[in-house]
């Protein structure tokens, strides 16, 4: 059908829009509805059979309305560029968005934090490259972003709009007067982008749309806005939900401490701390002190019974899962000699005792983890040939000069191995204090790529969880790992033969037999073992 406008018609419709970036009309529905409608050359507007009734109603909405005199432009579009998710490098092309720092109405400036994602390697804050105000997000968390999409859309200043315009639109747009509009209007449009209907009829009343019209967009992403909690809904931000969902909490059951009653991350940490004591304490099960090699033994927390699945759920494999399942299929290709032993750290229970009294004045809390490294890296002073890797194409093998020791840490995010790099040139008590921060930026999941690269040899605590032997797997390109068991106190003979009671560890060593042979293996084991039976030839070696 033919639909007549005058001038001033024309004008607020064109403007109407343009001025809306095209995005708030789509809201309501697709732009393609206006593929026929051309209002900066013709008095008319052209509506096909094909264009939806939301689109006619539209149509109608411009012709049958007479506008008075008005100032207000709605929007302007033509300073809104994309963000683009830029390449972060090792081959990475996409990755999870994990939270937003901003929010839609946002006045963000160059530098600042925009979002945090996570690749399969390593969690990453994105920052802003303009000055401007945030228009739109365009992932929701959670979801996966290809590099070189746009994460934003930015409202900017005209010099950058134009120097980021694309080459192919950078013909001068039309000129066009400023819109004409009644009071009455403009207050019944704004009230249509809050409620986010850009539906309008005849009467300008806002419709709900029914299945037969297009897909609406994702609702807006919570964010960190202070606002009052009218709606019986915890008021909180989605890292803090996550890290509920983590430990598998109720929201409504942890009391808020924020203003306008807002949950923070501190109220969720401290009411699973309280669980874990309420736990500890309750438990029968006599623990003995420092058994756990890490000294922070792992308590599950609280949970319902197990629910019987209704129906298959398939799960995405996305993340550290991916790149594990990249470097565990890689690692099959290498050939394994395993090598298990039994040491006596009962010497290494009464060092680390007198340890804890000096670290104490430092404030470093000193576990089994830290000696055991230096011991390791004691030993691969004689025996340099395990800490070293294999070329891409197995014609050479590195000997490495630091002692760059990865351990693997059960984080968040899944299974890293953060890198306490040049072990060989620290004490134990910098090596407890580089584990600290490890530790603490892996809970946070704020571990970047030069925290989780550059390793040359690894070790495995699964016995802080439980377990006494292992077999690990050899992570490519390096050529030996360690496993090390739960500590146990049991019955040993002593010189004299007598049985005594003798703190006991395991330790499961797996080696790249195409370079490393049985008997190197077990010399170097050796070595480590005699470091920790005997800690004071371990003081001797250090500088």
């Amino acid at each position: 059908m033919m639909l007549s406008l005058s001038r001033r018609q024309r004008l607020y419709f064109n403007t109407f829009v343009t001025a809306s970036n095209y995005n708030r009309v789509a809201a309501g529905f697709h732009m393609r509805h206006y593929s026929c409608i051309n209002t900066s050359q013709r008095n008319v507007v052209q509506v096909s059979k094909s264009t939806s009734p939301l689109a006619r109603q539209s149509a109608y909405f411009v012709c049958v309305h007479r506008f008075h005199s008005s100032t207000k432009v709605l929007s302007n579009s033509a300073n809104v560029v994309p963000f683009q998710l830029a390449d972060i490098g090792e081959g990475i092309s996409e990755v999870e968005v994990l939270q937003w720092f901003i929010k839609p109405g946002d006045s963000i400036s160059e530098f600042d934090p925009v979002c945090e994602v996570q690749s399969d390697k390593a969690t990453v804050e994105i920052t802003s490259r303009y000055n401007g105000v945030v228009k739109n997000l365009n992932y929701n968390i959670g979801d996966m972003a290809k590099v070189g999409t746009s994460l934003v859309d930015l409202e900017v200043d005209a010099a950058t709009a134009a120097a980021n315009k694309p080459r192919s639109s950078a013909a001068k747009e039309p000129k066009v007067e400023k819109p004409v509009e009644s009071a009455k209007i403009d207050k019944q449009v704004r009230a249509m982008k809050t409620q986010r209907t850009y539906s309008i009829d005849p009467v300008l009343t806002p419709i709900v749309p029914d299945k037969a019209q297009p897909k609406q967009p994702p609702p807006p992403l919570e964010t960190d806005t202070e606002i009052e909690n009218t709606s019986g809904k915890v008021l909180t931000t989605p890292a803090v939900r996550r890290l509920a969902r983590e430990h598998n909490l109720d929201l409504e059951r942890i009391k808020p401490s924020g203003r306008n009653g807002r949950l923070l991350k501190s109220d969720v940490l401290e009411f699973v701390a309280v669980m874990a004591d309420q736990k500890r304490a309750s438990a029968k099960v006599r623990v003995e002190p420092g058994i756990s090699v890490t000294d922070d033994p792992v308590v599950e927390d609280s949970q319902s019974l197990p629910k019987v699945m209704s129906e298959d759920v398939e799960v995405p494999i996305r993340g550290i899962q991916k790149q594990m399942v990249v470097s565990m299929t890689k690692s099959l290709d290498i050939p394994h000699f395993n090598f298990m032993e039994e040491i006596d750290v009962s010497a290494t229970k009464d060092f680390r005792e007198q340890l804890k009294a000096e670290a104490k004045d430092y404030g470093i809390k000193i576990s089994y983890l830290p000696i055991i490294l230096k011991a390791v890296s004691l030993g691969l002073l004689d025996y340099p040939g395990i800490n070293a890797t294999m070329s891409e194409d197995v014609t050479s093998v590195t000997h490495k000069a630091s002692h760059n020791i990865g351990v693997a840490m059960d984080t968040p995010r899944g299974l890293l191995v953060p890198v306490v790099k040049n072990v060989q040139n620290l004490n134990i008590f910098e090596i407890a204090q580089e584990l600290g921060r490890l530790q603490a930026l892996g809970a946070d999941n704020k571990l970047g790529e030069n925290d989780l690269s550059g390793g040359t040899i690894t070790i495995s605590n699964i016995g802080s969880i439980g377990g006494t032997y292992a077999s690990p797997v050899v992570l490519s390109p390096q050529v030996a790992i360690c496993a090390l068991g739960k500590l146990q106190t049991l019955p040993r003979f002593d010189e004299a033969g007598n049985v005594k009671a003798a703190t006991v560890m395991n330790a499961s060593w797996a080696a790249d037999h195409r370079v490393i042979d049985g008997a190197t293996m077990a010399r170097f084991s050796n070595k480590v073992k005699h470091y920790l039976e005997n800690p004071i030839s371990l003081v001797t070696m250090l500088r």
